[in-house]
């Protein structure tokens, strides 16, 4: 083969494989998107603002926590709402708010919650209120608030958190458990009432991750480690370990996925 020909296969030859790359690396892209992120302040929420905004997207982080918020935005791009979601009315008010200062999400991250960590004998009323609401309603009214501006655009992600209680019970999570249980089933309902509008819904199940509401496992090594050794892997969890599932959900790689909850768990599921 004569040497020019030969360049000029080459030469197409690379051309073509950094069409692909450049293909491939579009699905993941987000830059153009605007994330809203509740319980941004700390924990997987603040990790996952973090994540998109590396990723190229304006974050918009919602918490109680105002100077958690101004931590996780620092000099990135987007902007602090500091509300208590638990509150009545709360998240039309945030809504309303976001749209005031110009925003209008891509994309939605439910990430806020609590764990009361109680038996079943000893949660009361307003107990079982309070976490229910925090990791179901809340959710639900979230996504329902922004839902018609992603409707308008044809093109919307909801990303919930779910939990290893969605699937199994832990000793004294029987509020959680309950609430998380429902994320799985308000993922599905959600897919089936958006996802016609270019809206899709998943959910992420996390294993064990060290944050502020799992601080009562990782501060005793013997308990961490027996939840490591459930694992296929043999650890516990990194939060890094949640940035590529994340970034899929959040950009077209997930265009055809909805209504499903992936675990991220290390394989504790599986065993």
């Amino acid at each position: 083969m004569p040497v020019l020909l030969m360049f000029v296969c080459a030469n197409i030859f690379r051309a073509r494989i950094l069409a692909e790359q450049s293909k491939g690396n579009a699905l993941f892209d987000v830059a153009d998107k605007t994330a809203l992120i509740t319980g941004g302040g700390s924990g997987i929420g603040a990790f996952m603002a973090s994540a998109l905004s590396d990723a190229g997207a304006k974050i918009l982080v919602v918490g109680r926590r105002r100077d958690r918020l101004e931590a996780v935005l620092g000099q990135r791009e987007g902007g602090i709402f500091s509300f208590d979601l638990g509150q009545n009315g709360a998240t039309s008010r945030l809504a309303e708010v976001v749209a005031n200062a110009g925003f209008s999400p891509d994309v939605i991250v439910n990430a806020a919650g609590v764990n009361p960590r109680l038996h079943a004998d000893s949660i009361d009323e307003a107990g079982w209120l309070e976490t229910v609401h925090l990791n179901l309603s809340v959710p639900f009214l979230v996504a329902q608030a922004f839902a018609p501006q992603m409707k308008s655009r044809g093109w919307g992600r909801i990303i919930n958190i779910a939990s290893l209680q969605s699937f199994r019970a832990f000793e004294n999570g029987i509020a959680y458990g309950a609430a998380k249980g429902g994320i799985v089933q308000l993922t599905r309902a959600m897919a089936e009432a958006w996802s016609n509008h270019g809206i899709t819904a998943n959910a992420i199940a996390p294993g064990f991750f060290p944050t502020e509401l799992t601080a009562p496992v990782f501060g005793n090594p013997e308990i961490a480690e027996k939840h490591a050794a459930q694992t296929a892997i043999g650890r516990n969890g990194a939060l890094e370990d949640l940035r590529g599932p994340l970034l899929f959900l959040a950009s077209d790689a997930s265009a055809y996925v909805t209504g499903q909850t992936l675990a991220v768990d290390g394989g504790y599921t599986a065993k």
